[in-house]
């Protein structure tokens, strides 16, 4: 028990604190951490009732189980919400949209104190929950019948699970793997995480109906130990972890990296800054000399531009020189040389002047559909500032500009 306890209270630990942090964070999308920060909070919410629960203490679980209602019957909506909002690249809700929150509202009506309503026995309660669990309460808990957790809850996660679902394969996210976009990767990834929450929050229902009931506490346990090793997961992978949960750094403002990484001639400041982020050395051995003859450089370059368009690499928006150079097997700084001195451009110019060209080739197909910043992130673009300032260097004018000339002529 003391173990279960343990666990419990740190997985609601964590939770409270990133959910916390994400719904005052300044960085990043302001909607999008909202609503990650109430499916977290609804989380913590879940986890705490059922620490009263397993420790059979009704006076607290009184006043946090039907402070949390709400939110449980919200959080489908949000998770369905978040998802899409990364696949279809949405950063508002809609008004519309609030029509998903309906449930949540009838939720409220259900906890609220009318009345002549019958006086709720959480004694019972904390019986039934610590038998069964949240699905097979049977005491009245509210305004409505008892079902609206035992059966309202359940149908409402599975409705929106499956749409979310259906929206992702919709949108082909799953299928996109030359675009690498990490946003639609963590999309998925969390995706896949609530599929076997949800499955294995309706397990308990499953075993019950063919008689196999199984303590509540075990799924408590397997609850606490899936969150933590998930936390630990996104803990090793950076731009998860801080991109999303903590959203402590703006990983669409890493030009900088890029830039020390692929200059042709980086100053001895530039040499520091490497050495502090520990950029791997071999980015900026640009300096080397390079000894090549006129075939080899002829061979790389044909190498270098076929990958390119074979592949289409630009449209991976965290694209390196590194990753290229791995692609047709030659030295980094090898592989900046001939692009510098004899494609003629520095990598990043060079990798943009693709972008730019596909940005082109798409943009008189789906300009009635998504609008120019979204054709831009599509062609590899990280955001819209790197697209402006890319096409009006490569073309000489900004796109409206451009746009304006080819109608007139």
């Amino acid at each position: 028990m003391q173990f279960v306890n343990f666990l419990s209270g740190t997985t609601c630990f964590f939770l409270l604190l990133i959910s916390l942090h994400l719904f005052f964070a300044k960085n990043g999308n302001r909607t999008q951490n909202i609503l990650l920060s109430l499916l977290l909070f609804a989380r913590f919410g879940q986890v705490l009732n059922s620490l009263f629960i397993t420790t059979g203490r009704a006076e607290p679980l009184s006043i946090f189980f039907q402070l949390f209602t709400p939110l449980y019957f919200a959080a489908p909506a949000c998770f369905y919400l978040y998802i899409t909002g990364f696949v279809y690249e949405r950063t508002t809700i809609k008004k519309r949209d609030f029509l998903h929150f309906i449930p949540a509202v009838l939720a409220i009506i259900h906890i609220i104190p009318w009345p002549g309503l019958a006086p709720i026995d959480w004694n019972v309660i904390v019986k039934e929950l610590h038998a069964e669990g949240y699905l097979s309460l049977q005491a009245q808990s509210g305004l409505f019948p008892s079902y609206i957790h035992s059966l309202l809850r359940p149908v409402l996660t599975i409705f929106y699970l499956g749409l979310t679902w259906f929206a992702v394969i919709k949108s082909r996210v799953l299928r996109k793997q030359n675009s690498n976009h990490t946003a639609q990767y963590w999309a998925v990834f969390l995706l896949k995480v609530a599929t076997f929450f949800q499955l294995l929050g309706l397990l308990p229902i499953i075993l019950r109906n063919i008689n196999l009931p199984i303590e509540n506490s075990i799924f408590v346990v397997i609850n606490c130990a899936a969150l933590l090793l998930i936390l630990l997961y996104a803990l090793h992978k950076p731009s998860l972890f801080y991109g999303f949960l903590l959203v402590a750094i703006d990983w669409s403002k890493n030009e900088w990296k890029e830039k020390l990484a692929t200059d042709h001639q980086p100053t001895p400041n530039d040499f520091d800054l490497l050495e502090i982020i520990k950029i791997p050395k071999q980015l900026s051995a640009t300096s080397k000399k390079i000894n090549l003859s006129e075939e080899q450089i002829g061979l790389y370059i044909n190498l270098i531009k076929k990958e390119m368009a074979d592949e289409l690499l630009y449209l991976n928006q965290d694209l390196q020189i590194i990753d290229v150079a791995m692609r047709i097997n030659i030295p980094v700084h090898q592989c900046s040389f001939v692009i510098n001195n004899h494609i003629g451009k520095n990598f990043r110019d060079w990798i943009n002047s693709y972008r730019i060209a596909h940005f082109l080739k798409q943009y008189p197909i789906l300009a009635d559909k998504i609008t120019i910043e979204a054709i831009a992130q599509e062609a590899g673009f990280k955001n819209h500032a790197t697209f402006y300032n890319a096409f009006k260097k490569e073309k000489g004018i900004m796109p409206t500009a451009y746009f304006s000339q080819i109608l007139k002529s």
